[in-house]
């Protein structure tokens, strides 16, 4: 065995049950899955049995995705995913794509599939979705992971931008048709950089970034470490899919991917007719010709059934626009604008290849070679590779299949019957690559113009790139723990242009004159804690809305807004919306010559005086209260959802911490990292990775959100690759040992795996003690805190700067769970958490003062009563007018339904005036100081006889 892998676990076999299912089963202090089997089919049979145990809404919500069935089960809002997947025949595809896999890898897939199957019953006990919407789990094919894989990245390339670029030509003219191209709404990109050895302190290399998408709870990626006597694999695995395919580490090689940013799929205008049995035919280059046709109904919850007639040309499947004389009835889709059809070609469905065989021979690499050998065959999607292996060698490449077809084809839709515009057969674009060894020993990928150049039309602006190589440039000495410095900086270098106009704009009034010094002498950083950034952010939002309301841009904002259009299906309007469009052109937009010099500067004067004003009325909160994370949910409401995790971040969307919002619609933010990773090419053990949620997608789980907290502070895990260090569970669980566990202790006998443990029951789902409904502000209701169930939803609000008065801002997650099971074991103490219409809000805690400290500083009367409360970050005095005081009082509400209780008792820091004079509106009399250990307080009082319920 070599000295890089990592040593059994000494005088530790698997036990019979274990061998009976060939492999085991470890997890770190995260609860990240370990897997170690006897071969690679065993492995990949364990690897879909973790997942579906961890993730198994997950799974059906893709699998159903897949099928286009979510409407089933989800209702209205998924018919019009389901009517695009089935048109686009993503299952189809699949099921073709896995024919033509090699026999190995085709093996290989269903066993990972036998493992999910295996496993999803048991997971589905765990996911509270299931019971909400009363749905129990299907059964996965052999196929379906290659379906997941299809309608996850089908929109990956962005193909609707073509509809846009067709609407900017028809309504500004042909030369206008690229001047919103950028990054845009739709797209996903990531960082990525590779650092060879010359740059690094150990004179190893190191590959670090983190992938931007549109944040999903639970995550798009899956931490997880796969074991065999072939390979040792550590990386971000994607639920549903074997093997880890973006980010891996071999232990001898590792390797990481952007988005290229590449176009490789093509949109057809078809004319299409009926013919008198009903059928459909289409014209092609050779004439008219029968098209298949069928019709297919998706169910819908709570709504009628909708049919949809599924039409395929020789280009591909029709998307957009029925067949002539369908009806609405048929598919509730208008045909396109001039009364054609458009359909999709992509190259998955073409060629019956979408890369799978690479996946396995990805696991066994062990050098650069192995991996570049490997990515030779890769399909879809498009991606830039960064790879580097210990002996230092390293790769720079671009992998995908991109077809040989005009240029035109990559910038609007084009006539379906010309063959001037058809795929050359069999050729693909020969793809960049090179060698990531130049002079400074540096290689960045940020989805920008590079390497990948040739092969696409729109690309990220090279702000992200060019910093992510200035920051590096300066050191030598890097670190797998110094990464950290750059996944986190928020430099907002797009800002130049537009300040630079601010700098010119004539005509100031005296406030707009302090605005614009005060954002000159701003260092340009989108910094959670900065008033500036969210100043510069105003002036952004209001320089876009001017431009939208420009004439010079009329045709694309005025009523014949391409939004507003029913000619194209909803599933694609975030990329035919003008106002995002222009947000995310806005450096552009202020710098070609759509409109006069003169123009721009009268236009951000304008923004400058309005903000200003605003500003002098309302000072600007920091940037972190409101540039915070809306994630998408499957199912929101019946877990913990969205609202209940719109954590403040620093960032935008060209920083380096790319925390992407609208620009000009809402400082939210959907996408940013969704994952971050370093691998160290010297040490695999002195890697570091991190997760924006946690490993486990069950709500109330221990590991539901426990890496949130890192996330948000640009913190990092370490990877552990010691056996030792791990804890072992049972490959087969029963029903009285599923809990989730977490510990910080490494001693075998301590594993909280192999001990019984009632299963945690979601916040919302819990009976209430209390439920109140407030008119205009929602139903709130007290449920009582589980301390091991709700340890990382407390420890990331406890320890926030925000709640410092809390007194546990150094408290570990461990520290923060005993407390509250302490808390749990006194008949005197009591915590319950607050949900507003589900959503955890704050944490309300109950005592008895003469059982507490506090009833030895003051004289108790009879029917004290004591009250701690602690606001949810994701919440507070902006979000709702008066929306403290109205949850205070739904708690003294519950506290005075007790005639027992004849007084509330509080006891706020000294130092916490805005608590105090909260109490004070309420209606609190304030009484002395107190000294306590940890702190002086300030006691106030209220009595029921001061509400008139005496």
């Amino acid at each position: 065995m070599t000295a890089d892998v990592d040593s059994e676990r000494p005088g530790e076999r698997p036990d019979r049950a274990q061998e009976a299912v060939g492999h085991e089963l470890f997890r770190d202090d995260w609860g990240i899955p370990h897997l170690r089997a006897a071969d690679a089919l065993a492995l990949a049979r364990a690897q879909g049995h973790a997942t579906a145990l961890d993730r198994a809404w997950q799974l059906e919500t893709e699998r159903h995705r897949v099928l286009g069935t979510s409407a089933s089960h989800l209702g209205a809002e998924a018919v019009d995913w389901d009517r695009f997947v089935r048109r686009a025949r993503i299952a189809d595809t699949a099921r073709r794509c896995f024919d033509r896999l090699a026999p190995e890898t085709a093996a290989w897939v269903t066993a990972y599939v036998d493992g999910v199957n295996e496993g999803l019953a048991e997971g589905a006990e765990r996911a509270p979705e299931f019971a909400a919407v009363g749905l129990e789990p299907g059964r996965w094919e052999p196929w379906t992971p290659l379906g997941v894989w299809l309608s996850t990245h089908i929109l990956f390339a962005g193909f609707p931008a073509k509809l846009w670029r067709e609407e900017v030509a028809r309504r500004l003219g042909e030369d206008r048709m690229t001047l919103f191209a950028t990054d845009g709404p739709g797209t996903a990109g990531s960082n990525g950089w590779l650092l060879t050895g010359a740059r690094t302190a150990t004179g190893s290399p190191i590959v670090a970034g983190d992938p931007h998408r549109f944040i999903e709870d639970p995550g798009v990626y899956q931490q997880i470490r796969l074991a065999c006597p072939e390979f040792d694999v550590v990386g971000l695995a994607v639920p549903g899919i074997p093997g880890i395919a973006h980010f891996g580490h071999t232990g001898h090689v590792a390797w990481a991917i952007t988005n290229a940013m590449a176009d490789y799929q093509d949109l057809y205008r078809e004319q299409v007719r009926r013919t008198p049995d009903g059928g459909v035919e289409a014209l092609g280059p050779a004439g008219w010709y029968r098209a298949h046709a069928h019709t297919e109904t998706i169910e819908v919850a709570g709504a009628e059934p909708e049919r949809v007639e599924v039409i395929e040309t020789d280009r591909g499947p029709v998307i957009i626009g029925d067949g002539p004389g369908a009806g609405d009835d048929a598919a509730g889709v208008a045909p396109a604008a001039d009364g054609t059809c458009i359909s999709l070609r992509y190259p998955p469905r073409v060629t019956g290849e979408i890369g799978f065989d690479v996946l396995p021979a990805l696991l066994r690499a062990r050098t650069v070679a192995d991996v570049d050998t490997a990515l030779d065959r890769w399909v879809e999607p498009v991606n830039v590779v960064l790879a580097a292996d210990t002996a230092g060698d390293t790769l720079h490449r671009v992998a995908g299949h991109v077809p040989v077809r005009p240029y035109a084809n990559r910038l609007r839709v084009v006539p379906a019957e010309d063959p001037a515009y058809a795929w050359r057969e069999g050729e693909t674009v020969p793809l960049p690559r090179t060698e990531a060894d130049g002079s400074d020993g540096i290689a960045v990928m940020a989805n920008e113009r590079g390497l990948a150049a040739p092969l696409g039309v729109e690309f990220a602006p090279p702000h992200r790139a060019r910093r992510i190589r200035e920051l590096l440039g300066a050191d030598t000495g890097w670190t797998p723990d110094t990464q950290a410095a750059v996944h986190t900086d928020t430099r907002l270098a797009s800002s130049r242009r537009l300040l630079s106009l601010l700098a010119w704009a004539p005509g100031l009034g005296p406030a707009a004159e302090r605005l614009r010094d005060r954002l000159l002498r701003w260092d340009r950083h989108m910094d959670a804690d900065s008033t500036d950034a969210t100043l510069y952010a105003r002036l952004r939002t209001d320089v876009v809305h001017r431009l939208a309301a420009h004439p010079a841009l009329n045709g694309v904002t005025g009523e014949d807004d391409p939004w507003r259009s029913t000619a194209h299906p909803a599933l694609f309007r975030p990329w035919l919306a003008a106002v995002p469009r222009i947000g995310y052109a806005l450096e552009s937009l202020l710098t070609v010559g759509l409109l006069p010099y003169e123009d721009r500067l009268a236009l951000v004067a304008a923004s400058a005086e309005a903000v200003a004003a605003a500003a002098e009325e309302t000072p600007p909160a920091p940037w972190g209260e409101l540039h915070r994370l809306s994630p998408w949910q499957a199912l929101p409401g019946v877990t913990p959802d969205k609202d209940a995790i719109r954590l403040g971040v620093a960032g935008d969307h060209d920083c380096v911490l790319s925390t992407s919002g609208v620009p000009g619609v809402t400082d939210l933010f959907a996408r940013g990292p969704a994952a971050r990773y370093v691998w160290d090419l010297a040490r695999r053990e002195d890697s570091r990775w991190v997760v924006p949620f946690g490993a486990s997608g069950v709500p109330g789980s221990a590991h539901h959100r426990d890496q949130t907290s890192l996330w948000v502070r640009g913190e990092l895990a370490p990877v552990v690759t010691d056996w030792n260090l791990l804890h072992r569970t049972k490959p087969h669980r029963t029903a009285h040992d599923r809990t989730p566990h977490h510990r910080t202790s490494h001693r075998p006998e301590e594993n909280p795996a192999m001990t019984a443990a009632p299963e945690p029951v979601a916040p919302a789902l819990r009976a209430a003690v209390h439920e109140q409904k407030i008119e205009g502000f929602g139903t709130v209701r007290l449920v009582p805190v589980d301390p091991a169930a709700d340890a990382e939803l407390l420890h990331g609000w406890v320890t926030e700067e925000r709640a410092r008065f809390w007194g546990m801002a150094g408290h570990t997650l461990e520290q923060v769970r005993e407390i509250y099971e302490f808390v749990d074991s006194l008949p005197t103490h009591h915590a319950y958490l607050a949900l507003r219409d589900g959503v955890p809000a704050a944490l309300f805690q109950t005592y008895e003062p003469d059982a507490d400290p506090v009833g030895e500083c003051y004289d108790v009367q009879p029917g004290d009563f004591g009250v701690h409360l602690l606001i949810a970050p994701a919440e507070g005095e902006g979000a709702v007018k008066g929306y403290t005081e109205t949850l205070l009082t739904a708690f003294i509400a519950y506290v005075f339904s007790d005639p027992a209780h004849v007084r509330v008792v509080v006891e706020p820091d000294a130092r916490n005036e805005k608590a105090i004079a909260r109490m004070v509106r309420i209606g609190f009399e304030l009484g002395p100081e107190i000294r306590k250990p940890e702190k002086t307080a300030r006691l106030a009082f209220l009595t029921r006889a001061a509400l008139g319920l005496a």
